[in-house]
């Protein structure tokens, strides 16, 4: 796993992995040259050439023979006396004036035969010179090509195959539209794999129900550090989450809540009321002084049962009469305190038994699955509004803004609580630098605008209905609502490719997600760990191995390694893992459950949420956009040439697979 590219501080928070080969494979190798056959005079041709000369000496020849059967009949002739002496003498004499130019010219031929093999023999000879040449240059030429091929294979096999993805530079929040539990925990574990490497706050507002954020918590642990979960209700008197604010921030949260329970309420005038009960019972008053001061603006000051009101306790009876003076007595006032009192109770036992707790780097705040709609409605507003005053205040006292998205706000379930919560807690998470990332289970009509606000970047999962669907389609293609909704716009849907590990991996753990976030002691660390409460960073390679032991998308995932091209090409073809998915409603409804899709360049970008990823070898955390080019190492500058033959005058090096055989059948 290689870290990512040298950079000015990247954005530490990932949300997935997604599959890129981006230097293609380069083929079968060259094929070695061969020699051809080894040429030399034709048996042929020479006899060919003896029997044209023979053709061409046939008279000569016969001309000879014929001179010397003169000569073999004149000796028996002259002993005879048949022929005289002179006569025999006269004719041998003219017999070998004959014979002389002819046997010259038959020594002459033989002598011509013998040159032009000779010069056949030299012409051959630089023919066999040549094809060597010729072979000793392509021989080279072929090492240089095997190299070229060697070093591209090497490149080809050695790259990573997974990028990390990471919100672009300049946004603020990280809008996901859609997605079910196992989606949301796999994207939670890796949001906080990736900020657990850089030493990065986390903190979680889980509202789905569900232990969406108990694999990260896992894997918090066994990174020796201790995370801070607090379960609400159950965890109300341990939670000190807004308690040690002043008293107007205290107002606004507390008015903030009473809104979420009644949308007709007037938040300001809420907040004024607060805010004059803080003035007299002083800015530190709990939650049940506090009640109690709206028990006694409720109360008439001549109600004979108000002495024996277990609630009015806590506010002296000065107090009372100071409380009804400064904020009046009148019928709306009672009212309002009433209600105010009504939707404030649930929250009397907050920050309790709260202790002075160290700084936490990870901390989660949940909701039990038994609590209703307006339950957890209330619970996610109260902490959210203390979040947006928490990030205020850190905005106001930081002298220098710090490296963005290193303190990031998790939000599942953002559809549960107001939207002017969500936009309040975005504008503070922006003025202080804190990364955002918001998880609707489905955007309604009347919250498209979070996908299409400045600074926000839209993230796509699995859609529960096909409206859901339709309503997200443009931002993903980049249209207008009503030109996407065109049958023109459905003919032209783009396609992503899928890597079959996402397909596989989201589905086999698509029920795994605990049901709270009390964890098995047997999976605890057992080993003497120092455990602490924060970490400065993680170094990756440790990362990767807490991912593979400590959760079940990590032990899945190394499990299923080698399914659709984690194996060698040889075993299992990239072409065999990778399949088409249709940027469509159709799409979007059957998207894998850590599938991610997002706005792209040219067009949608598919993502991987799984935190198993980042344990395999094939991973990175370098994103598609800081992947340098693959530069042919091996490649000779221009110019000039490889030395690939060793010292002089040794042969060329015999590399690449021998050539095919001829079959004598096809030949």
């Amino acid at each position: 796993m290689a870290g990512p590219a040298s950079g000015a501080h990247p954005t530490p928070t990932y949300l997935g992995w997604r599959y890129e080969v981006l230097a293609p494979e380069p083929g079968p190798p060259p094929q070695r040259p061969a020699p051809g056959d080894r040429i030399g005079l034709s048996p042929e041709w020479v006899a060919a050439l003896r029997t044209d000369e023979a053709r061409t000496n046939r008279p000569l020849y016969a001309a000879l023979a014929v001179l010397a059967a003169v000569v073999v009949l004149c000796l028996p002739l002259w002993p005879l006396r048949v022929l005289p002496g002179l006569f025999v003498l006269g004719a041998f004499l003219a017999c070998a004036a004959v014979a002389l130019p002819i046997a010259v010219a038959l020594l002459q031929g033989r002598r011509v035969m013998r040159e032009r093999m000779r010069a056949e023999e030299r012409r051959l000879e630089a023919e066999r010179a040549e094809r060597e040449r010729e072979l000793r240059e392509r021989q080279e030429e072929h090492a240089r090509a095997y190299a070229r091929w060697q070093t591209r294979k090497r490149v080809y096999e050695s790259q990573p195959r997974w990028y990390g993805v990471r919100p672009p530079e300049g946004a603020e929040a990280v809008v996901v539209a859609g997605g079910d539990h196992a989606g949301w925990s796999a994207l939670l574990t890796t949001v906080g794999a990736s900020l657990l490497r850089v030493g990065g706050d986390l903190t979680v507002v889980d509202l789905s129900g569900r232990g969406t954020a108990a694999e990260l918590c896992s894997l918090v642990r066994r990174s020796a550090v201790v995370p801070r979960v607090w379960v609400l209700p159950a965890d109300l008197p341990r939670m000190n989450l807004g308690t040690n604010l002043g008293a107007g921030q205290r107002a606004r949260i507390l008015a903030s809540l009473a809104c979420a329970s009644d949308a007709k309420a007037d938040i300001d005038a809420d907040e004024t009321l607060l805010l004059r009960i803080f003035e007299v019972l002083g800015p530190q008053a709990d939650i049940a002084t506090l009640l109690g001061g709206l028990r006694a603006l409720s109360t008439p000051a001549d109600d004979p049962g108000g002495d024996t009101d277990p609630a009015l306790k806590p506010v002296p009876p000065q107090q009372r009469a100071e409380l009804r003076a400064r904020c009046g007595g009148d019928r709306a006032v009672r009212e309002r305190a009433w209600e105010l009192e009504q939707h404030l109770a649930p929250f009397e036992g907050v920050g309790r038994r709260a202790a002075e707790e160290p700084y936490a780097q990870v901390k989660v705040i949940a909701i039990d699955r038994t609590l209703g709609e307006v339950s957890a409605r209330a619970y996610g507003t109260y902490t959210l509004a203390a979040l947006s005053e928490l990030l205020e205040l850190r905005a106001t006292r930081s002298a220098a803004p710090g490296r963005a998205w290193q303190h990031t706000v998790v939000v599942a379930g953002a559809d549960s609580v107001p939207a002017h919560e969500l936009e309040r807690l975005g504008e503070t998470a922006s003025g202080a630098g804190a990364g955002l990332v918001l998880l609707f289970r489905e955007i309604a009509e009347d919250a498209e605008s979070w996908l299409r606000g400045g600074g926000r970047f839209p993230v796509v999962m699995r859609q529960p209905t096909a409206a859901a669907a339709a309503r997200v389609l443009p931002v993903l293609l980049g249209l207008g609502g009503a030109q996407a909704a065109g049958a023109e716009s459905v003919r032209q849907a783009p396609a992503v490719r899928m890597h079959r590990l996402t397909e596989v991996i989201g589905e086999a753990l698509l029920d795994s997600v605990a049901d709270g976030y009390v964890g098995d002691s047997a999976e605890d660390v057992t080993a003497p760990v120092s455990m602490r409460n924060a970490a400065a960073s993680l170094a990756p390679l440790d990362l990767a191995r807490h991912i593979r032991s400590a959760t079940t998308w990590g032990r899945t995932t190394a499990q299923a390694a080698g399914i659709g091209g984690e194996e060698p090409r040889e075993k299992s073809g990239v072409g065999d893992a990778l399949g088409d998915l249709r940027v469509d409603v159709h799409g979007l409804r059957t998207l894998p459950p850590t599938a991610l899709l997002m706005p792209g360049a040219e067009g949608p970008v598919l993502a991987d949420a799984n935190p198993g990823i980042l344990a395999l070898p094939t991973a990175t955390l370098g994103t598609v956009e800081e992947a340098p080019e693959t530069p042919l190492a091996a490649e000779p500058a221009a110019g000039g040439t490889a030395d690939t033959s060793g010292s002089a005058g040794d042969p060329p090096p015999n590399l690449g697979p021998p050539p095919e055989r001829l079959d004598w059948r096809t030949v």
